[in-house]
């Protein structure tokens, strides 16, 4: 049963299809590993251990008839607790939303394509109040533990998704990213993980972050986000901003490879990042190897000053916006930093805001001349590797936010553009480290071509290996 979960999606599909094992195996052996790694590692807000086996049961039958019902028929999937999941509360990691408050009768429209291609959800993944910041842990469900080492973090704020997939309790992820948060836990618990262009895969209801908050897959690779972008990057009227349907398969584009793409490799944004020296070492091999594949490689930076300020605004502003509704005594109970940063939200002006849409602007218009010269930006995923847990910064850098730490992922956010993270090494502790490529907007296709080719150190075993979990 172990064995199961360590596949990917595109290999279990191949072994339903070819009868080597069940969806009612796969989906078991799926929900016995998160019941296993929970009580130490806490990825999960719920599981749904009944109902996915009930739904797998129903995929078996239809696998047996040749019949399946989509293309993610009887795979495991996981959801991050901010999308909506039907029949399930969505609590966000707050204390101030009420399990019987709502009605819980409506998919978010990622879950929705989900459910009608036959994927089989395993359970809710855990958040960050909200989502409001690069590590998970919040007052609904505590800290969320990275699957490598259990002091350290998961990061954030998809961290519950990416232990999740780390350590085998289903291979598919969705979560969230408004300001790295798919790409900086993928990147800490040693996954793939995609922020699509904005619109590419439709969002409701509407984040409170605005145009900042993404949804996006993760996964052990590229190949098996590009499965997934297939079946929930389509558009849904509920979303006023969502894009026409992409004009062919994410997976067909995979082959393509990176021969004769221009590369630019920006080692630390012009010497404005402090980069640990054991994470440019591995980002910079796995260039060497992008290189090795033929892709024309040049160092070099985009005309990038960092825009945190006009970032705080818009996101301190959505913090402000999501609390906006509660009492007093409810804000009391908010997780501090989140109460902190809501506080400071709400005293902007909205000439304040709008003029860092005014310097947001400006980095899309420079990014978006810099990728006339290049197909791709390859940056370090995070200057660091995952640090002590339960805490939002690390001790050393003297950072007072997250974004202190997480330099290289919030600015594509601003600016909309596709951005991945591939594992491509791990440091002397054996914490994982990702490498970063963007692209232009509407350029998935690319990120995912380059991830697919530059698939990290060929020696780096699947997920963790199991064991490492110290005893009850």
């Amino acid at each position: 049963m172990s064995e199961l979960t360590e596949l990917t999606a595109v290999r279990l599909l191949d072994g339903y299809r070819g009868g080597e094992f069940s969806p009612v195996e796969v989906v078991r052996a799926a929900l016995e590993r998160a019941e296993e790694i929970q009580p130490e590692v806490n990825a999960f807000v719920r599981l749904f251990a009944e109902e996915a086996l009930e739904r797998a049961r129903a995929s078996e039958e239809r696998w047996r008839r040749g019949e399946p019902c989509g293309l993610l028929d009887g795979v495991p999937v996981t959801v991050k607790d901010i999308l909506l999941l039907r029949g399930a509360p969505t609590l966000k990691g707050s204390l101030t939303i009420a399990p019987a408050a709502g009605r819980w009768d409506e998919d978010a429209p990622s879950v929705a394509r989900l459910r009608g291609h036959g994927a089989v959800f395993l359970g809710k993944t855990t958040t960050p109040e909200f989502g409001w910041k690069g590590v998970t842990d919040s007052p609904l469900s505590g800290v969320t533990r990275n699957p490598h080492d259990p002091t350290r973090t998961a990061g954030g704020s998809s961290g519950g998704a990416a232990a999740a997939v780390a350590l085998g309790a289903g291979p598919l992820a969705l979560g969230t990213d408004g300001g790295g948060s798919v790409r900086i836990p993928a990147a800490f618990c040693g996954i793939f993980g995609l922020k699509p262009t904005y619109g590419r895969v439709p969002l409701y209801p509407a984040s409170a972050f605005g145009t900042l908050a993404h949804v996006g897959p993760m996964t052990r690779d590229a190949a098996d986000a590009a499965l997934l972008m297939d079946v929930i990057g389509g558009p849904d009227s509920r979303d006023w901003s969502a894009l026409a349907p992409a004009s062919g398969s994410f997976r067909e584009g995979l082959a393509g490879g990176v021969r004769g793409l221009r590369v630019a490799y920006s080692p630390s944004l012009g010497g404005q990042v402090r980069v640990r020296p054991e994470v440019a070492a591995a980002v910079r091999r796995a260039v060497e190897r992008l290189a090795g594949l033929g892709a024309y490689v040049e160092e070099t930076d985009p005309d990038l000053t960092d825009p945190v300020e006009a970032f705080h605004t818009l996101w301190f502003a959505g913090a402000a916006r999501v609390t906006q509704h509660l009492t007093r005594e409810q804000r009391e109970v908010l997780d501090p930093g989140l109460r902190e940063i809501r506080g400071a939200g709400a005293r902007y002006s909205a000439l304040e805001y709008l003029a860092a849409v005014d310097v947001r602007m400006a980095l899309g218009r420079r990014m978006g001349r810099f990728h006339d010269r290049y197909d791709l930006l390859v940056t370090p995923t995070v200057p660091v590797t995952a640090f002590e847990a339960g805490v939002e910064v690390p001790k050393e850098g003297g950072w007072r936010r997250w974004t202190g730490w997480t330099p290289f992922t919030y600015p594509f956010n601003m600016t909309q553009q596709p951005a991945a993270t591939v594992p491509v090494g791990t440091d002397a502790d054996g914490l994982p480290v990702g490498l970063q490529l963007v692209a232009a907007r509407h350029r998935d296709d690319l990120v995912l071509r380059g991830a697919h080719a530059e698939r990290g150190d060929p020696h780096r075993p699947p997920v963790p290996p199991w064991g490492y979990l110290p005893g009850p």
